[in-house]
């Protein structure tokens, strides 16, 4: 029972779910909370809950792909059937919308609309050259933009939402690369399957000294204070530099799973520089 349990929301990812619900939270919070605090907290479980559906719906199309290179996913390892994963997956991410419409009638298009993206991303998208990439960076900046139009201010959370895209555009390229023998396998058309894992490497390193200089700009404009800058010198740009380093010393799959996590977790350092940069 508790292993069953421990699987179903296995699938859900339940660490990308709290990110997503912090990032709708604190894109709220700067953007200025002038309405329920209730409703902001239903526009983030309603993302969260969307988030958690998309990575079992992914995990349900993946299946073959998993199987081998994360034979330990719900899935793969059979701790869960797929015809269980699907439903399950596909309940939680119609209840994520459902909260959606609560919250309010623009959050329930925006919900809708990336629940379309997501089954379009895992049918299709996900194993074609980039724009599988471009698609779930671009929902992850649109997290930030949900929070903001929950509390009508969605102009102020167009700085986080386009750090957000390019920090996951990154990422998602060095995910495909750790993918890669998997995904050429299966038959996908990835950036590193269709055009070669130097070439893969070299996006991301581009997107990400990109991003090296776009941290800067909202400190530099005046938008964000000194403690966005400090967070971000301490906790951010260190670990881009990392990350940019590490690709090209080991491009090995160990070592690319291993930077991609390392990335999830400096997620948090950049919700914190958001939220500190913003408000003190």
């Amino acid at each position: 029972m508790l292993r069953n349990l421990s699987a179903y929301f296995g699938l859900l990812r339940p660490v990308n779910c709290l990110i997503v619900f912090g990032s709708v939270f604190v894109a709220a919070f700067i953007a200025g909370i002038s309405g329920s605090l209730l409703t902001v907290l239903v526009a983030a479980l309603s993302a969260a809950l969307i988030a958690g559906g998309a990575n079992g719906v992914n995990d349900f199309f993946d299946a073959p792909i998993d199987r081998l290179n994360k034979p330990w996913r719900p899935i793969p390892s059979g701790r869960l059937g797929k015809r269980e994963a699907f439903i399950w997956s596909t309940c939680i991410l119609v209840l994520g919308v459902a909260a959606a419409g609560i919250a309010g009638k623009w959050l329930l298009s925006i919900s809708l609309g990336g629940a379309i993206a997501v089954f379009l991303y895992s049918l299709r998208l996900k194993r074609t050259a980039f724009w599988g990439n471009f698609t779930v960076s671009l929902l992850c900046g649109l997290v930030f933009v949900y929070g903001g139009v929950c509390v009508g201010k969605p102009k102020a959370t167009l700085i986080p939402a386009s750090l957000a895209f390019l920090f996951h555009l990154g990422r998602e390229i060095i995910k495909d690369a750790e993918d890669c023998q998997a995904d050429a396998s299966a038959g996908a058309s990835t950036a590193p399957v269709r055009f070669g894992l130097k070439t893969a490497l070299k996006t991301a390193t581009a997107v990400y000294l990109v991003l090296l200089v776009v941290l800067f700009l909202p400190w530099l404009f005046g938008i964000y204070h000194q403690l966005y800058l400090l967070v971000v010198c301490v906790g951010i740009i260190p670990v881009i530099c990392y990350v940019i380093w590490s690709i090209w010393r080991d491009n090995s799959s160990r070592n690319l799973g291993r930077l991609s996590s390392i990335l999830k977790l400096d997620m948090l350092v950049g919700l914190l520089a958001i939220l500190l940069g913003s408000k003190f």
